[in-house]
């Protein structure tokens, strides 16, 4: 089996229509890898396409507020990608002229960027002959070859960049008429493999190139590959989101300053609790931290459940409160401008949803 002649072969035939395969230009390859980690690219592509219209060059991303990309980004998640590539594409416009590192080993060296991303800059920008291994990339190389090393392990990666170097190498004098054969293309054609065909879960391995030779097909560990045994510690936290309203029908917001979830994107005042609060034990906590700067006269729920929102590592309950106030908030915002700032989503989604009747 020449496994790069297959894969490319399957990749000419199958590959997705992406803007960003279209270029060789640093800047937008780097934007695409940056929004699609941890993200599919169904979520990703309009993502894209807003941000290379706001900043089409690296100069015009540096040059625009936090503000304005945690805005942009807003829906996303993972934010600290938003800032690390703000903070990225500010030290290549004002420290490199615009001009990104040329290969693997120095855009290391960039904030936000890690193996994988610098894998596939070097490759698909320079054509540098670097493999990229991610979540799609062990699980084709772990099923293919029946490699059961445990990815969770720090020495996996290495071992599976070894391999796929191997593959990426064995068969490069190959002519392919449709393509230049490099780098590049084997990268791309083993990602969009992962992603389209060798799927997490319930796989058509019937129509696979590689079902003849594909050992985890051949001895029935389909399901059980890549191994991962190390299992992500999820907490659960409950949130109650405080929407003032005063005379003038002004709330107030907040800018999360901790690091951590949700870091420098604004929200509602908030008081955390250690279970799912009712209105009896939210009136004594308000009361509690702010009877004496503003004057409460009513609260009430917003929602009849608590809002339920999924992260990588926490579970979170959310809740919102109306609290009604005499006077005016020293540091109101009519809901019209609060609208303008960069919430978490599920902020922004309840802001949509309620927002005439607050």
């Amino acid at each position: 089996m020449i496994f790069s002649k297959q894969l490319v072969n399957w990749y000419l035939q199958n590959k997705r229509d992406l803007p960003w395969r279209k270029t060789q230009d640093p800047y937008l390859i780097w934007l695409s890898e940056i929004m699609l980690q941890q993200t599919r690219v169904a979520q990703g592509l309009p993502y894209y396409e807003s941000f290379v219209n706001a900043f089409p060059t690296v100069f015009d991303l540096a040059n625009a507020s936090e503000e304005q990309v945690l805005k942009l980004w807003q829906g996303l998640g993972y934010y600290s990608r938003a800032r690390n590539l703000h903070h990225t594409a500010r030290f290549i416009a004002n420290e490199l002229d615009g001009k990104f590192p040329g290969d693997y080993k120095s855009l290391l060296a960039l904030k936000g960027v890690g193996d994988y991303t610098a894998a596939a800059i070097a490759s698909f920008a320079f054509g540098e002959k670097v493999p990229v291994v991610d979540g799609n990339v062990f699980r084709v190389l772990s099923r293919v070859f029946g490699v059961e090393t445990d990815i969770s392990n720090a020495s996996a990666k290495k071992e599976f960049q070894e391999l796929a170097l191997q593959l990426m190498t064995q068969d490069s004098k190959a002519d392919f008429s449709q393509v230049n054969w490099g780098p590049a293309i084997f990268n791309q054609a083993i990602m969009e493999f992962g992603a389209l065909q060798c799927a997490p879960k319930n796989p058509n391995c019937e129509v696979c190139v590689f079902n003849t030779n594909c050992v985890a097909l051949k001895n029935g560990m389909v399901a059980n590959l890549p191994l991962k045994t190390k299992k992500t510690k999820v907490t659960n936290r409950f949130l109650n989101y405080l929407i003032f309203e005063d005379q003038h029908h002004y709330t107030r917001i907040q800018k999360r300053s901790e690091k951590g979830i949700w870091y420098n994107l604004y929200e509602f005042p908030l008081i955390e609790t250690e279970s799912d609060a009712n209105l009896e034990e939210l009136i004594a906590l308000v009361a509690k931290q702010y009877s004496n700067s503003i004057e409460i006269t009513a609260i009430e729920s917003l929602q009849l459940l608590p809002i339920r929102h999924k992260l990588s590592h926490q579970n979170l309950s959310i809740q919102f409160w109306k609290v009604s106030t005499n006077g005016v908030l020293p540091d109101g915002m009519p809901f019209s401008e609060v609208v303008k700032m960069p919430f978490p989503i599920v902020i922004y989604n309840f802001i949509e949803r309620f927002k005439t009747e607050i």
